[in-house]
């Protein structure tokens, strides 16, 4: 039932509080205008940062960007979550990219995401379940009650469960080669 609702919450373009790979997660489907611009005002984050988005294949990767190899690589050998912000995604809301028209991507490992993905068959907003500048929530506990009375439905398994990691590592790859370590 938990799953079933958030995901016709996601359908009908809503919002979701739910547990990523990472951390707790505010998401919605990425290819609504209207829903992403709800987690803009959710977190009272300026319009101009960009959010980043979870696929559960390689497939779905594939089809907003071209991977480079380089990004291939990183996914191969690193062991913590990694996102890795792309030039030129196709299909992809401008609302959702950076000023310089990059998207951070990652490819979950994490059942219940790459489930929720699979069936809403849309790439997933994933946005720290937090207010702009605050810290980020390791377990559901964490997570400020303003934020769980902003969303339109909050996922009910795994709220005990504290993150192994405290955030994925960002990397922005460009020229098909070049890399930046945004965050470790």
């Amino acid at each position: 039932m938990d799953f079933t609702k958030a995901l016709e919450t996601l359908q009908s373009g809503g919002t979701i509080l739910y547990p990523t790979d990472t951390i707790w997660g505010i998401g919605c489907d990425a290819t609504n205008i209207e829903a992403i611009q709800k987690i803009f005002d959710i977190k009272k984050r300026e319009a101009n940062k960009s959010l980043i988005i979870l696929v559960e294949s390689e497939k779905r990767l594939q089809d907003l960007v071209d991977v480079p190899e380089m990004a291939w690589q990183i996914m191969d050998v690193s062991e913590k979550p990694v996102t890795i912000v792309y030039e030129n995604p196709k299909n992809l809301p401008t609302e959702l990219l950076a000023e310089d028209g990059s998207i951070g991507i990652r490819l979950v490992k994490n059942d219940f995401c790459k489930k929720l993905i699979t069936k809403l068959n849309k790439p997933l907003v994933s946005t720290s379940a937090n207010l702009s500048g605050q810290r980020s929530p390791l377990k559901f506990s964490d997570i400020s009650d303003e934020i769980k009375d902003s969303v339109d439905y909050i996922v009910e398994e795994f709220h005990d469960k504290v993150s192994e990691y405290p955030g994925s590592s960002v990397i922005k790859i460009w020229n098909n080669s070049q890399i930046k370590i945004l965050r470790q």
